[in-house]
């Protein structure tokens, strides 16, 4: 089955500056794929080409089977996009919000009748049908934009750090909302700064400096020569002074990458060093209280694979 998005060797230039560089990547009917990276990395760039914002990109890229290039127009009748920061009008209502983005998809009115009941269900909204844009909290101005974006039934959604800004819950319920979405079929590309959102993601691609760096399920990625070095151990630290041991366990020759998490030190070091990490520790006057074998978290991945590319350019090193 072809991917509903394609890509090969996407190439996105401003002048002399390379936004995209030769990115390759696919996502398949259904899922919810996210994309990660520092701001500045080229995310938003990418889902404006493939929304046929963009008509400078080089390389090929496909939606829905339609080239990017070619069929922008037939693009943006099939797909929802919701930006980056919220775009809809705040001086009209919910409602109106609504029938205008109905029109824009030019919706028949017996169309728009069925559908924005159905919408405004899923995301809530029933009770704020009259309540300007504007006055909306931060999520359910989201909720607005999800709404908007979905009343003509896309295909495929690409949401742009669709929940930067908001609190916890509402984080919670519109990814909440995106699951019910995925599992009707819809296709969800999504960008985030947001670790647990990312590991809510079938799969995941990571995009640094303009370069699509990894792609792949957390297992997959895992399992990656750079995250699972040969004769390698991954380990999370607990003790007291964790900033203060955090330094001195960078200097040691044995560890390779270490890095504070919350309350805990999780390190990447040389096979069968855990004893002597102990000892190293307590020696220096560290409490120990655990020191224990850990799978990498998505944020692990994404640090060790970052510190890879920033040793590479600085010519190697720790």
């Amino acid at each position: 089955m072809e991917p509903v998005i394609l890509t090969k060797e996407l190439t996105i230039k401003f002048g002399k500056f390379t936004a995209v560089n030769k990115v390759t990547f696919d996502v398949k009917e259904g899922e919810i794929f996210g994309l990660l990276g520092p701001n500045g990395s080229g995310k938003t760039t990418i889902i404006k080409a493939l929304c046929g914002l963009i008509t400078n990109a080089l390389g090929e890229g496909k939606v829905l089977g339609l080239d990017i290039h070619k069929d922008s127009f037939k693009i943006k009748k099939r797909i929802g996009y919701m930006s980056q920061k919220f775009s809809l009008y705040e001086e009209l209502t919910v409602n109106e919000n609504l029938d205008f983005y109905a029109g824009i998809y030019q919706m028949k009115k017996d169309a728009i009748k069925v559908r924005k009941p159905e919408v405004l269900k899923l995301t809530g909204l029933t009770s704020y049908l009259e309540r300007r844009a504007g006055a909306l909290s931060g999520g359910w101005k989201q909720r607005l934009a999800l709404a908007c974006a979905i009343i003509h039934e896309p295909e495929v959604l690409f949401l742009d750090e669709p929940t930067a800004g908001i609190d916890p819950v509402a984080r919670r319920t519109l990814w909440d909302l995106l699951f019910k979405l995925s599992g009707e079929g819809v296709t969800i590309f999504v960008t985030t700064h947001y670790m647990d959102e990312a590991e809510r993601c079938r799969r995941v691609g990571y995009i640094y400096l303009s370069n699509l760096i990894a792609v792949g399920t957390i297992g997959e990625l895992r399992q990656l020569p750079e995250i699972s070095p040969d004769n390698s151990a991954r380990l999370e630290i607990l003790c007291n002074l964790p900033s203060e041991a955090l330094v001195f366990i960078k200097e040691l020759p044995y560890v390779w990458e270490s890095t504070i998490f919350g309350q805990s030190i999780h390190v990447l070091c040389e096979a069968n060093k855990r004893e002597q990490l102990s000892k190293d520790l307590q020696d220096q006057g560290f409490n120990i209280s655990q020191i224990s074998p850990i799978i990498p978290s998505l944020e692990d991945i994404f640090v060790t694979l970052t510190n890879n590319i920033i040793n590479k350019e600085l010519g190697g090193g720790k």
